[in-house]
């Protein structure tokens, strides 16, 4: 019990849970931590979000809010969110991205039904949550001119790196109005798989910094994951599986799709980079020539064009190469 953090005794004991079994699993990129209190054949997750470095209640707001507009976050059963406690249902252990490892034949069955699961979210009306806006796209995309290009050794032009952004944005925050609830890091590890196949119930965790924006922003997240390799093709199809659930999908919801892919990729990059030089975890790295690659697709297309322009003149072609994104 040493090593479990100041005060989890005495939560577990409030929650009802006392004399339990806990278990701690491993982390995210996060300051949380998790633990699996098990007692005979009950267990539920136990989510460690300390202040100052974390705060458990955006959590809790979109975790009811989910839960009570019929989608499937878990259910809680405790919370102290001023000392960063929360016991929640077990989702159990069938993660999309370690079961698909397991079930590579069950890829195609377990996005669909996963772009179904943003479907229903996109079909209710946007939840009570700050709008996802020009600052907040200009600030992520604003991490790879802090981070990433500072580690490259670059001195590149800032300024104009922004107004790009703003020029690319602008068509995309016309057309979010009045928007959905977009969870923000929707990908195969946060989606639980609760039948333990590809057409089960999909339950969702790490969705504490819902915004309401763009339809497109979820499904890039999930069909250009930087933490799974998912084959063009398949990004393809799920694109079209979404346009036919949703009733389709113009040629501006596909330039919105790329311009939104290129800044979440561009923001990842930093993050990464952050990761690393700031947080002393390098093993993000390994993930970037996945994210650039990615980027450089979304770079092509012709909305893009004031970003690509400023890339092929700020990140030379061989750091480019180097990223495994472009041939040297």
């Amino acid at each position: 019990m040493s090593e479990l953090p100041q005060g989890l005794a005495a939560f577990v004991e409030s929650a009802g849970w006392g004399g339990a079994d806990i278990a701690p699993l491993p982390g995210d990129a996060s300051f949380r931590r998790y633990f699996r209190l098990s007692r005979g054949e009950e267990s539920a997750m136990l989510m460690h979000a300390p202040p100052p470095h974390e705060d458990p209640a955006p959590f809790l707001h979109v975790a009811h809010w989910l839960n009570d507009n019929g989608m499937r976050a878990p259910a809680i059963h405790a919370a102290e969110p001023q000392a960063g406690w929360v016991l929640t249902e077990d989702f159990g252990n069938d993660r999309m991205r370690d079961w698909l490892d397991e079930h590579p034949g069950e890829e195609r069955a377990a996005y669909e039904a996963a772009v179904d699961s943003l479907a229903a979210l996109h079909r209710l009306p946007p939840g009570p949550f700050a709008p996802y806006d020009m600052a907040v796209y200009a600030r992520e995309a604003a991490l790879l001119t802090e981070w990433y290009c500072p580690a490259q050794g670059l001195c590149v032009d800032v300024e104009g790196y922004a107004r790009a952004w703003e020029a690319v944005m602008a068509p995309v925050l016309a057309r979010q109005t009045p928007g959905v609830t977009v969870l923000r890091d929707y990908h195969a590890e946060n989606i639980m798989l609760l039948g333990g196949k590809a057409g089960a119930p999909q339950g969702l965790i790490d969705f504490q910094d819902a915004l309401v924006g763009h339809p497109a922003y979820d499904l890039v997240s999930l069909l250009q994951d930087a933490r799974r390799d998912v084959d063009v093709h398949l990004e393809t199809a799920m694109l079209l599986h979404y346009a036919q659930a949703i009733g389709g999908a113009d040629d501006d919801f596909l330039a919105d799709y790329a311009t939104l892919g290129a800044q979440r990729n561009a923001k990842i990059v930093g993050i990464f980079t952050r990761l690393d030089a700031r947080d002393g975890k390098p093993r993000y790295l390994a993930m970037i020539p996945r994210v650039w690659a990615a980027l450089e697709r979304d770079l092509a297309h012709p909305a893009l064009a004031p970003v690509a322009d400023w890339f092929d003149a700020n990140i030379p072609a061989d750091i480019r190469a180097r990223n495994g994104a472009i041939p040297a």
